[in-house]
């Protein structure tokens, strides 16, 4: 690892505040603007920001992740601003600078129809307006950069921002029953093991391209929601996605190989020991 300007574009966000506080534990600086300083709506903002920074380490954990809301306006035009274009804008800025970006991208690229997990190579068949745009976002990368980290990832919890561990935390306090989708699998994602593993990419300098980060094992939405609330006076309900009805398409089984995470040397807990270990920091 350098001493090369790092950035950290959604900084205050679920992962951007595991990286900051990753980082600051490790000595390292870094750059974390607001959305003012830099729009990702806005290709000037983002070209004045990184021409007058010029970081050299550019972390995006910036998205517009309302999966639903993107199915339509005034949601589907912010989903696609971000996800796409401002991913266009950033890389083509990255470019100017010769500078490595990591990009997180999901699970939602694939259509959930594989009964084996996904292996990086598989084309994707996005179903859902996030999908697609992220998808996007990813071809936009690969055409214009040469020096780049492309990180799908899956199920992203952790005790900052919102996510589903807090979801249901929330609910538990004021409601004796909740209701969860039992058909839907995935490999949940603690935000500390991606922003471990994407300054492990960083200072082991592993071989550019795209990689698939989830913590090891796998289970339904019902499962995972019961392991969280396995200590709290509360029922968990399982329901089908048809009884559920969500706007937005879901993919059944999204299971992300781990093959070459795992042969980089990276270890991976399970996701239970994670979810355990997020529990007990957020007390």
């Amino acid at each position: 690892m350098d001493n090369s300007r790092v950035l950290i574009i959604g900084a205050s966000g679920q992962l951007g505040t595991e990286l900051q506080i990753l980082l600051q534990s490790k000595n390292l600086q870094f750059l974390s603007p607001d959305s003012q300083q830099l729009d990702l709506t806005s290709k000037n903002s983002i070209m004045n920001y990184l021409s007058k920074w010029r970081p050299q380490i550019i972390f995006d954990c910036a998205a517009y992740t309302n999966v639903d809301a993107a199915e339509q306006d005034p949601g589907k035009n912010l989903n696609w601003q971000i996800n796409d274009l401002g991913t266009l804008y950033l890389a083509q800025a990255a470019q100017n600078l010769n500078a490595t970006l990591f990009y997180l991208s999901t699970d939602y690229v694939f259509d959930g129809l594989q009964p084996t997990p996904y292996q990086i190579e598989d084309q994707p068949n996005p179903q859902n307006e996030y999908g697609k745009a992220k998808l996007a976002g990813e071809q936009h990368i690969r055409q214009i950069l040469n020096k780049y980290y492309i990180i799908r990832t899956s199920w992203l919890f952790g005790q900052y921002g919102h996510n589903f561990v807090q979801t249901m935390l929330h609910l538990a306090k004021s409601q004796p029953e909740i209701t969860v989708v039992n058909d839907q699998f995935g490999r949940p994602t603690w935000t500390r093991t991606l922003a471990e593993f994407m300054v492990f990419a960083w200072e082991h300098a592993l071989q550019f391209g795209t990689y698939h980060l989830a913590n090891a094992g796998s289970c339904s939405w019902y499962e995972f929601a019961q392991e969280i609330l396995k200590n709290q006076p509360v029922q968990v309900v399982p329901v089908t996605s048809q009884q559920y009805r969500q706007t937005a398409y879901r993919p059944r089984r999204s299971l992300l190989s781990l093959d070459k995470v795992l042969a980089a040397g990276f270890s991976l807990p399970q996701w239970p020991a994670a979810l355990k270990k997020c529990l007990n920091r957020k007390k």
